[in-house]
């Protein structure tokens, strides 16, 4: 096996969400989202469940920090329920809510590990979805304002923001397809949330370069490269444009280049998705403000996506925990490093850091009550030795997030989906760290990784 060594000051870390661990405590403040009112709707959550419980992190908070310790891990990636700040989206706060996440972050601090704070990871409080979400673009507006009181309360504490979580999915999977909250299926919509969305990052930029200049802020982007099943074929290449055009450049254009693809505002067009409306939701200095000097990308990255039929072959292969995962998603590290060579040419940034990725298993807890996970563990190899490479090319990728450290509330999966360092027993909320933990840890430690088969 080959030994591959990280760079010195490497960050190395774990990552949550609010909505997927925190659950609710009575009392506590935390006015609905749209989440709460999605899995209200039946047979939007595969299992049923909901995330009124969760993780009980709430509660349990001291012991996830005192794992995330033992895991070694130097930074913390988490978000803030907007909701638990501002029950109605906008107006009065609710102290609960802020001194819950001060309890955190000084817990963090105590434990020597630095807080990295995403201020929205989907749950739009429900009152601003009562009044259009993210197709209004007063919403914008309104995350810009609880975006600045939270930077301003924390900005003591936190010297890391990331102001959004995968647009793509609050637009695509939320307006386009319906899969998760608010579950529109209206494509148009789709775009309108899609600018709004970045259109907020934007504004809370703004705002958090005037509260504290000294903090470093960017946005997580989940990117997905996309390859023809064959080479060649005019058809699978014409299918792979596209879908990066809308999956990744529609996304990573207004932020680095203040416009969108032209290719794709085309295609939206002819396929009569943007309507009689035209382009009148965005106005004009939107992309300048959109384009805000950012100090870092985050990059989610989990697979690729290949165009064209495969086939027999790809069906027979998804039953192949080593090529395909349980979310059904090809295992592709080599992609990964594709992806950060394309991003160094086309869209450099000052830094990178992979803030999200992982793989869900069907785990298993022994009679012992331990976890085994050596699918899960494979997965993190392989990817930690293409981070390694992309680091010794000179690209400026400067840590990587784990997800994620606990196993959790799997949005439109609900509970059948774990994609866990540790093992969470739902009904007793134990915490049983799995192998694959355990092997990071000591790659944490050693900061160097192996390559295995």
């Amino acid at each position: 096996m080959q030994e591959r060594a990280l760079p010195k000051n490497f960050v190395w870390g774990a990552a949550s969400s609010s909505f997927q661990i925190e659950g609710t405590i009575p009392g506590d403040g935390r006015g609905p989202s749209i989440w709460d009112d999605f899995c209200a709707q039946p047979g939007k959550i595969l299992d049923g469940s909901d995330g009124v419980i969760a993780c009980d992190h709430l509660r349990l908070w001291p012991r996830d920090v005192e794992l995330l310790s033992e895991l070694g891990v130097k930074a913390y990636r988490f978000s803030i329920a907007w909701p638990r700040i501002f029950p109605d989206g906008r107006g009065a706060p609710n102290p609960a809510g802020l001194d819950f996440y001060k309890k955190l972050i000084d817990g963090l601090l105590d434990k020597g590990i630095t807080p990295w704070v995403t201020l929205y990871h989907w749950d739009l409080p429900s009152a601003l979805e009562k009044k259009g979400g993210w197709r209004n673009r007063d919403t914008a507006l309104a995350f810009a304002d609880y975006a600045a009181y939270f930077v301003e309360q924390l900005r003591d504490r936190v010297k890391h923001w990331i102001t959004h979580n995968e647009p793509w999915c609050v637009a695509v999977l939320g307006h386009r397809t319906g899969e998760h909250a608010p579950g529109l299926k209206d494509p148009r919509a789709a775009l309108e949330a899609a600018h709004h969305v970045l259109l907020s990052h934007g504004l809370a930029m703004k705002r958090i370069r005037e509260l504290a200049p000294d903090a470093e802020a960017g946005i997580t982007l989940n990117l997905n490269p996309a390859y023809p099943a064959h080479p060649g074929k005019r058809e699978d290449e014409e299918a792979a444009h596209v879908y990066d055009g809308d999956f990744n450049r529609w996304y990573l254009d207004p932020v680095f280049r203040a416009s969108y693809p032209k290719d794709m505002m085309q295609h939206y067009e002819k396929t009569g998705v943007i309507g009689a409306k035209g382009w009148d939701f965005i106005h004009a200095g939107d992309l300048d403000t959109i384009a805000q000097p950012n100090d870092f990308l985050g990059i989610n990255y989990y697979s690729r996506a290949v165009l064209g039929d495969r086939g027999l072959e790809e069906a027979a292969a998804r039953k192949d925990p080593k090529r395909y995962t349980g979310m059904g998603w090809e295992v592709a590290p080599e992609a990964l490093q594709d992806l950060f060579v394309r991003l160094a040419k086309e869209y450099p940034a000052k830094a990178y850091y992979i803030t999200e990725n992982g793989a869900a298993y069907d785990d298993k807890l022994t009679a012992a009550r331990q976890v085994d996970d050596p699918h899960r563990l494979r997965y993190y190899a392989l990817h930690l030795s293409q981070v390694a490479q992309i680091c010794a090319r000179g690209i400026p990728l400067k840590g990587y997030f784990a997800w994620s450290i606990l196993d959790n509330f799997e949005w439109a999966y609900g509970y059948e989906k774990r994609f866990g360092l540790v093992y969470v027993d739902y009904a007793t909320q134990e915490r049983i760290p799995k192998s694959s933990f355990h092997w990071l840890k000591e790659v944490i430690a050693a900061n160097k990784v192996f390559d295995v088969l």
